[in-house]
């Protein structure tokens, strides 16, 4: 059996009053993609969040290669952190740094590398993403496309164990969306460990381990993608795909 490399516990997810996450569970095998669906509001992206504590849990349990790390101190989550790259709908580019310089920024400061190594590791990972012909341009003189792959290129400099994945095709244009999803396809075939939260059901069809369906802060559905996609089981689900697969 696969080792679990994330596996979350009966977690729980309050903003206030609004309950968001209702006793989430999930095992993520090592080397596997899972992509989560479901309409807005759902949680998903709160759940990716609570799985790298950028959003604290209320209860349950958030374990990452075996450790529990749902009390860790803040130092300790700084570590965990690095084996768990994340990439949002937004780029979060430095807009005043080029391409280079965005990619090498957190290998200097957090992992402390030198600006050769650095330097060397971001080459590497930019050429990856297919744009090592756009080393030194700045952000603003790159497609949304380009911008979402130059973020990809970051966290995979950090040698990350998992990558998360928010709805990073959700602000790109339709002829933008292809390339950013040919890259994630690529890190799958390599064998990366994905949780995309996506509205890409073909994406997820294509490429995933497991789909994970969601709705008011509870998993309705998870399962293999023939079974999930192509024959639900539960009524919200096939309500969901049904409007999602008629655009």
């Amino acid at each position: 059996m696969t080792e679990a490399v994330i596996r979350l516990e009966g977690v729980h997810k309050r903003f206030g009053d609004l309950h968001v996450l209702r006793g989430i569970d999930l095992v993520v095998p090592a080397g596997s993609v899972v992509c989560v669906i479901g309409p807005s509001g759902s949680g998903k992206s709160t759940l990716l969040r609570c799985i790298n504590l950028l959003e604290p849990i209320d209860s349950g349990r958030v374990v990452f290669e075996g450790k529990d790390i749902t009390t860790s101190s803040r130092k300790e989550l700084e570590v965990v952190r690095r084996g768990i790259g994340m990439v949002f709908q937004q780029f979060n580019l430095f807009p005043h740094k080029s391409v280079i310089e965005n990619v090498s920024l957190a290998q200097r400061t957090v992992l402390k590398r030198s600006a050769e190594e650095a330097r060397a590791r971001s080459e590497s990972m930019l050429e990856r993403v297919g744009l090592s012909d756009k080393l030194e341009e700045y952000p603003e003189r790159l497609s949304g496309g380009q911008q979402q792959r130059v973020a990809i290129a970051r966290a995979l400099a950090m040698d990350p164990h998992v990558m998360l994945f928010d709805e990073v095709t959700s602000a790109l244009d339709p002829e933008l969306i292809k390339e950013v999803l040919d890259v994630m396809r690529e890190l799958a075939n390599e064998g990366m460990t994905m949780i995309v939260v996506t509205h890409e059901i073909g994406f997820a069809r294509d490429v995933a381990n497991d789909v994970v369906f969601m709705d008011e802060g509870v998993i309705v559905e998870k399962g293999p993608v023939r079974r999930v996609i192509d024959a639900p089981r539960e009524q919200r689900t096939k309500r969901f795909l049904g409007l999602v697969l008629e655009h």
